[in-house]
């Protein structure tokens, strides 16, 4: 393997890696992540490889200087995969290590072009500042001229993550019917005249969105703006998500900041509804506050904020997991950066009928006895969450 930990090593030195993709796990290695890309990023006027961990549930980066690329990019060929695709621009390489652990590098003409990627410039998002949108002018987040105001740019920003995790959404969603949504406790309703903005006037699909609030005065300021937007299927009603009969399923539910049980009300009924895809950002988490105990944490569980931190992180930990056990594929990821909310949590499943649910079921059991609970979830699925908690 000398040779190719010297090839690589002349790539990064000589060459600008453009993309890299690292995949296929050789047989012997201990599985951690699934995938690797690489690619070539500019951060505070200095040259770095971001490297991209993909693990089943969640992502993580590094920025690594030249050495440690070199270091970084041969461990990982050499013992933990099978494959790897390099852009430079110059020449793509494409590198695979046979069951032997011997490797071979094929070389042909570059196919790619670097295109600088700053840490410092601005970021494009799926709606862009200048790009005028009626919603974003009439909630007073842009001027008519089609220019972000300044004391709402955090909002925007907000809006245009949501958004770019709902396109993530989307291939679970049969694209040839109308897509029921319902948004339970929208407020104001920015994040749900966004998703309406997106998947119709954007993307050109057929939808019926309901937003549920328990305030009079929000669910008819809601219901005019829509219509003076045109918004013909996006309405409005006051009420909760146990009240809500109209529908016998909806392809995609959403919950966010749903004070304390609110959140696993809404998983539930989501649940029932059979809908594809949840997104749930929970909000003041009360319930295990009270319940948890466990005497090897004992240490730092005396600390008031930090056991309020911990109920909530075990919270949202518990809530995963029984998605998990009711067939979904489920992710626990940031909604939007700390500095802008402390409810920064968004849990989003996909339903694919998972099988295999055996390995979760005892590790949810195995949790619950560790910290002496029975969650408030449970209740709220009943029946359908302990016969699979029996299985």
């Amino acid at each position: 393997m000398e040779s190719i930990t010297q090839s690589i090593q002349n790539i990064v030195d000589e060459e600008a890696i453009i993309h890299s993709v690292l995949s296929g796990i050789q047989k012997n290695a201990q599985k951690t992540f699934n995938k690797v890309t690489i690619k070539k990023v500019i951060i505070q006027n200095e040259e770095k490889y971001q490297f991209e961990y993909f693990y089943d549930k969640n992502v993580e980066h590094k920025n690594l200087n030249n050495d440690e690329t070199k270091e970084e990019l041969s461990k990982l060929i050499e013992t933990y995969f099978k494959q790897a695709i390099i852009h430079t621009s110059s020449w793509d390489y494409h590198i695979l290590v046979n069951k032997k652990g011997e490797a071979k590098i094929n070389k042909k003409q570059a196919t790619r072009k670097f295109e600088e990627i700053s840490h410092n410039r601005k970021k494009k998002y799926i709606i862009n500042e200048g790009e005028k949108s009626a919603f974003l002018i009439e909630l007073g987040i842009m001027t008519k001229e089609g220019k972000v105001i300044k004391a709402k740019y955090d909002k925007f920003k907000q809006i245009n993550r949501y958004l770019e995790l709902v396109s993530d959404c989307i291939p679970y969603l049969d694209k040839n019917k109308t897509i029921r949504i319902i948004d339970f406790g929208c407020g104001k309703a920015y994040l749900t005249f966004a998703l309406y903005d997106y998947l119709v006037l954007k993307m050109g699909y057929n939808v019926e969105i309901v937003g549920l609030d328990l305030k009079e005065n929000v669910i008819k300021f809601c219901s005019n703006l829509a219509k003076k937007l045109n918004y013909d299927d996006l309405r409005f009603e006051q009420g909760d998500i146990k009240g809500f009969k109209q529908y016998g399923e909806v392809d995609m539910v959403i919950s966010l900041h749903a004070c304390n049980t609110a959140t696993d009300e809404a998983l539930a009924q989501a649940v029932k509804w059979d809908a594809k895809v949840i997104l749930a950002v929970p909000c003041c988490q009360h319930e295990l506050l009270k319940k948890i105990k466990n005497e090897k944490m004992a240490p730092i569980m005396k600390y008031g904020i930090i056991k309020e931190k911990v109920a909530s992180l075990l919270t949202d930990g518990l809530r995963a997991n029984v998605l998990e056990i009711m067939g979904y594929r489920t992710q626990v990821l940031e909604f939007i950066d700390m500095e802008h909310t402390p409810k920064n949590i968004m849990i989003r499943a996909f339903f694919e009928d998972t099988k295999n649910i055996s390995k979760v079921v005892n590790e949810y059991k195995e949790f619950k006895t560790q910290w002496q609970i029975s969650p408030y979830i449970e209740q709220a699925f009943g029946e359908k969450l302990i016969n699979r908690l029996e299985k």
